[in-house]
């Protein structure tokens, strides 16, 4: 249980936005399992992520390039 100081002007489900949304860009969490974990699709979790400024893409650049090779 935490509690949240009234001037944070937060509730609950917008701190676990956040929580996933910052738990996704450390790479902490998949994009599934971030979604999963507030109840969104994909689709609708990577609107969130940019609410929060976390960028979609979080893998290390050369994880891009070498699925670049690889198409």
């Amino acid at each position: 249980i935490l509690e949240l100081p009234d001037q944070l002007d937060m509730d609950e489900q917008e701190l676990l936005l956040m929580l996933a949304a910052h738990l996704y860009g450390d790479g902490k969490l998949s994009l599934g399992q971030a979604a999963g974990m507030v109840g969104l699709g994909k689709p609708e979790f990577i609107k969130v992520l940019a609410r929060f400024g976390v960028s979609v893409f979080n893998a290390p650049v050369e994880d891009y390039l070498r699925d670049i090779r690889n198409a």
